[in-house]
């Protein structure tokens, strides 16, 4: 039996909804990855270079310079061991990419599958599964700052997130 209009129209519209939560999530959480990858290279950069530095210092006999630098050293290292920039950055990296596929799948779900044949069953059932994937993903990603959601609206607002094929008329 084919699917009643007005649930296909809900269906749909509950699609519409995930894509839309899919887009915001996803970009916030790239966002987040750029910002804990910059954060990264902050502590580690300065750190590589200032403990070659302190080296050098130390043979030279500038032991309050190399002290100084190694005592720098010391505290970029421990803010990367208890803030761990480049897992986190991976974490939210991760969460993006699966929000985009869960995006994806939701986008082809409703344009293409839902408008064959299927059982009103099976639609549902369609339209289920791809909302427990979203529920699961919403609980295990990290939690990303309002600024990253902030940056992530204003730049799907400008247009990031549309792609050409959805700006031409039909």
């Amino acid at each position: 039996m084919a699917i009643p209009d007005s649930l296909k129209r809900s269906i749909s519209d509950e699609l519409l909804r995930m894509e839309e939560d899919c887009i915001h999530s996803g970009k916030s959480h790239f966002n987040a990855s750029a910002r804990w990858n910059r954060w990264n290279y902050w502590f580690g950069i300065p750190s590589v270079v200032l403990s070659t530095a302190a080296g050098t210092a130390f043979f030279k006999d500038y032991t309050l310079v190399a002290g100084i630098m190694a005592s720098t050293v010391a505290i970029l290292s421990g803010l990367m061991t208890f803030l761990k920039p480049a897992e986190k950055s991976n974490s939210h990296k991760n969460s993006g990419d699966q929000y985009l596929s869960l995006r994806n799948d939701s986008r082809v779900f409703r344009e293409v599958s839902l408008l064959q044949d299927l059982a009103e069953g099976a639609a549902v059932e369609g339209m289920e599964g791809l909302t427990k994937r979203r529920n699961e993903l919403n609980q295990a990603s990290p939690l990303f700052s309002d600024r990253d959601f902030k940056r992530a609206k204003r730049g799907i607002d400008a247009g990031q997130a549309r792609h050409a094929v959805d700006q031409k008329p039909r």
